[in-house]
């Protein structure tokens, strides 16, 4: 049984809320609200693998404190955007 797009957001979303550190709770949460309505179908199903890393990583990537998988750099580059203030003081 196949998905529907918008059964995918909506775990996306959820997923994105539901980690397994409160920092990434927010710094997911907030990019999930901003983003995933207007994501391809192609970058839905690179966040959909980027959530199954370990939250240290993905905080880390964000933060700028470990080297980012090229794969990932486009996306972890533009969720880093929008979270200053919760990775590194303002």
């Amino acid at each position: 049984m196949t998905e529907t797009r918008e059964n995918t957001v909506k775990r996306l979303r959820m997923r994105s809320m539901r980690r397994g550190i409160k920092e990434m709770d927010l710094i997911l949460s907030a990019f999930a609200d901003a983003r995933l309505a207007g994501m391809s179908d192609d970058e839905l199903v690179l966040y959909d693998q980027l959530l199954s890393e370990n939250d240290h990583d993905i905080y880390g990537w964000v933060g700028g404190q470990f080297a980012v998988p090229d794969h990932y750099a486009a996306l972890v580059a533009e969720i880093a955007a929008g979270a200053h203030g919760v990775t590194r003081p303002a």
